[in-house]
């Protein structure tokens, strides 16, 4: 079996995964997505190994911790905190990947790149603030390490126009979409439709990053 085919079976079975686990959600069956959100990043590696001759520790570290906050976000209502803290550490990871691919470069372009993450966190927290109570404080970290991922990939866009960052930026951007939308779900406007563009935006921006990376390192 050639390595394309490979990266093309492995790329399917991931497809597969993530539509049954979009249908699980859509029609809301907890067994189906008990089944299937484990395997999402598990299939995502695979397609990430079988794309690579060295992986990156950085990288399967990152899918590693997302692997642990899908499962513990399978119950939010125990598990949440662990859900978060997994997904915060997976932000970490990738900040640190994203700032790999950086050159030293101005105060005020770095500062520029924060502008539009630092304004939707402000706004987003300004939203269910109210309702946070005890998760005020792990809210407003992990809404800092996002922004951070935001503002790192933007600049690394802006440094260098590539297809590459483009993949990167656009991860990053619908990661914060997701995680933004899981913040309005579960602090300010509960709705059916949040759980179903969650799960979308956080599939392609795992696959956008993951695709980012794969093409860097080739």
């Amino acid at each position: 079996m050639t390595k394309q085919t490979k990266v093309t079976l492995a790329s399917i079975i991931f497809l597969l995964v993530a539509i049954a686990d979009v249908y699980a959600v859509i029609v809301q069956n907890k067994t189906v997505e008990m089944i299937f959100k484990p395997l999402l990043m598990t299939t995502l590696a695979v397609v990430y190994l079988a794309s690579v001759k060295k992986p990156s520790f950085w990288l399967l570290s990152a899918l590693f911790f997302s692997f642990w906050g899908d499962v513990f976000l399978l119950d939010k209502t125990n598990f949440f905190v662990f859900g978060l803290a997994s997904f915060l550490v997976a932000h970490v990871v990738y900040i640190k990947i994203t700032t790999n691919f950086l050159y030293k470069d101005s105060a005020i372009k770095t500062l520029t790149s924060s502008i539009p993450f630092i304004l939707l966190f402000v706004g987003l927290l300004g939203l269910i603030y109210n309702n946070l109570g005890d998760m005020l404080l792990p809210v407003i970290v992990y809404g800092v390490a996002i922004s951070i991922f935001g503002t790192a990939a933007l600049l690394n866009y802006r440094q260098q126009k590539t297809t590459a960052n483009t993949w990167l930026l656009l991860g990053a951007i619908l990661f914060i979409a997701s995680d933004s939308l899981i913040a309005l779900n579960n602090f300010y406007m509960p709705k059916p439709l949040f759980n179903i563009a969650i799960i979308i935006l956080y599939v392609v921006s795992q696959y956008l990053i993951v695709k980012a990376v794969i093409a860097k390192e080739k």
